[in-house]
């Protein structure tokens, strides 16, 4: 078996983006007729810089190849132009290819690919969303608790027994910062306003984004502990692990953390260091299923959790479903909502969500099919922006005074 063809397409996602502004999907085809398909999670450049650069990936390590040698696949990406570094941007594309590689593998196989990386451990997937809070103009607003309160009963009444919010405020390229007294109480509040409209139904999952230093990270926690959330995600900003290690250690929350890691080797030192319990790996970015399963692995030595992070669009979802259906040390997997909306246009059939819990498909390979329709309509897209955006000033306290 040969991979002989690519194609590519970037998804204008619509308002108000959940998920992001856009999603990279790729295809592959075998010379004897089997596709798949793929997704890239690399937000650091444009989509039409990253299109090129999976074109150019496709040409020097995948075409002609045999999609099942997935090992070869990932060192030789890795390894590019000199490097055996984490580059994100190879990473993304690496994923990729390699997701739709395992797509074409499963379906060649008749089997989903949670059968061929260990087999079924769980018929159902514990899920949790963000609240999306809207204000009476359509747009998010999360710094009003109330609006936040209906929100999390409103994915309570639907079944959830988890949910994320992130109360700490913009996140800047400047942080990690010291948060204002302000932002402290206001965190304070939304925390006990939504903890007391969903009592012990639901998890709560404060889900920060690196905003703070260590010393503001402890200060933030000490005032969450009462309410006894599920984690504390990526306190500090990425890359430092003793940082997060030093959180770690002065809090009773269990750290999260993983999103922007690429690697099994960075998460290792996570691991290593102790500075999170709970590993969030994006199946997009860190180089494909094989490798998710491999830093799967590395967290259950240490006796941590994986719960895959998913921002993007329903290819990644796909992914993460099939590494969670087979992984023992699953914890909760990030949903979309209900996976409703734009997600189930876009898919032939959508993700099964019922009660709070995702449903492993049992179809061969990821267990999903593009529209094509829907895909040609909404590509490609033209804007400006990223994917997701960092505030580009600095923190200042006195935002939190007006």
């Amino acid at each position: 078996m040969q991979v002989d063809k690519l194609t590519t397409n970037i998804v204008c996602t619509p308002s108000p983006h959940v998920g992001g502004m856009y999603w990279i999907f790729l295809g592959l085809e075998t010379k004897c007729g089997i596709q798949g398909v793929g997704e890239v999670y690399a937000a650091t450049f444009h989509p039409e810089v990253v299109v090129k650069a999976i074109n150019d990936t496709f040409e020097h390590y995948l075409k002609g190849h045999d999609p099942h040698h997935i090992e070869r696949l990932y060192r030789e990406c890795y390894s590019s132009g000199f490097t055996q570094r984490p580059d994100l941007t190879m990473m993304g594309v690496l994923s990729g290819l390699e997701m739709a590689c395992w797509d074409i593998v499963g379906k060649s196989a008749n089997k989903p690919i949670y059968e061929l990386i260990g087999g079924k451990v769980h018929e159902k997937l514990r899920s949790y969303t963000y609240l999306y809070p809207v204000d009476k103009n359509g747009q998010h607003d999360y710094e009003d608790p109330g609006l936040g309160v209906e929100c999390a009963t409103e994915y309570k009444d639907k079944g959830f027994t988890a949910i994320k919010f992130d109360p700490a405020g913009p996140y800047s390229a400047y942080s990690g910062h010291q948060l204002s007294l302000a932002r402290l109480k206001h965190c304070e509040n939304y925390c006990r306003r939504v903890k007391d409209a969903v009592g012990d139904d639901c998890d709560i999952l404060i889900g920060t984004h690196g905003q703070m230093t260590p010393a503001s990270a402890i200060r933030l926690a000490k005032r969450l502990e009462q309410f006894d959330p599920l984690w504390f995600e990526e306190p500090v900003p990425p890359g430092q692990s003793s940082a997060m290690a030093e959180v770690a250690k002065k809090t009773s929350i269990p750290v999260a953390t993983g999103e922007r890691l690429t690697t099994k080797y960075e998460f290792f030192d996570v691991l290593k260091s102790k500075a999170a319990s709970i590993i969030q790996m994006n199946l997009g970015r860190v180089g494909g299923i094989l490798e998710a399963k491999k830093i799967a692995s590395l967290a259950e030595v240490f006796y941590a959790q994986i719960a895959p992070h998913l921002y993007n669009g329903p290819v990644g979802a796909a992914a993460s479903i099939q590494l969670a259906t087979a992984t023992p040390n699953f914890l909760i997997q990030e949903s979309i909502q209900t996976w409703g909306g734009f997600y189930e246009e876009i898919l032939m059939e959508p993700i099964i969500w019922r009660e709070g819990y995702i449903i492993p498909s049992t179809k061969p390979g990821l267990g999903i099919e593009l529209n094509k329709k829907v895909v040609e309509a909404s590509s490609p897209y033209k804007g400006k922006k990223l994917h997701i955006s960092m505030n580009p000033k600095p923190y200042s306290v006195s935002d939190d005074l007006t």
